[in-house]
């Protein structure tokens, strides 16, 4: 049995999940709704005040599907009750971000600003000049819009320049070194 599969997903006060046929669960909370069309072959079940994930048989597929389907509801019941967010720091001499309405202009050492448009059911809230925090219900949207953030300008490693999660560790390189 799956360690995680096997474990059951409590639902909270206030939060209200369907399940529709083709294996589709609707999950409603005070922050939001998330709809996610999961596997087929996975079974979903509501008993009591929980959800229970089962897989027909011990094939490998179905094993490594039984704790990818758990995951992903019990994801969605956490983000419609506390939401998900990930933080940005930019850094380097003259390395910005502002905020103007929806947008963030991003000023990064290119000839230009780089503006990129909040997706929708996401927010990015801006602190100081150098950080961005990305904030949403949905796990999946949040980690890929933070992402395409860090892709427009990725830490390098000899000084630490560039856009980096909070909780990301750089490992730095020596530069050059003379002739002896």
């Amino acid at each position: 049995m799956s360690r995680i599969g096997r474990l059951p997903i409590e639902i909270p006060a206030g939060v209200e999940v369907t399940l529709k046929d083709n294996n589709v669960v609707m999950v409603k909370g005070p922050l939001g709704t998330l709809e996610r069309q999961l596997v087929k072959e996975i079974n979903v079940a509501k008993e009591d005040n929980s959800i229970v994930v089962t897989r027909p048989n011990d094939l490998k597929k179905m094993r490594s599907l039984h704790g990818l389907t758990r995951t992903l509801v019990a994801n969605m019941v956490e983000g419609v009750t506390k939401g998900y967010e990930k933080k940005l720091e930019i850094n380097g001499v003259g390395y910005r971000v502002q905020k103007q309405g929806k947008k963030l202009v991003l000023s990064l050492g290119y000839s230009h600003p780089v503006e990129m448009e909040d997706p929708d059911g996401i927010e990015t809230v801006v602190e100081g000049t150098n950080v961005i925090i990305v904030k949403g219900i949905s796990k999946e949207k949040v980690g890929q819009f933070a992402a395409e953030i860090r892709v427009k300008r990725p830490p390098e490693p000899y000084k630490g320049k560039g856009i980096k999660y909070a909780d990301e560790i750089i490992i730095r390189k020596e530069g050059k070194t003379g002739k002896k």
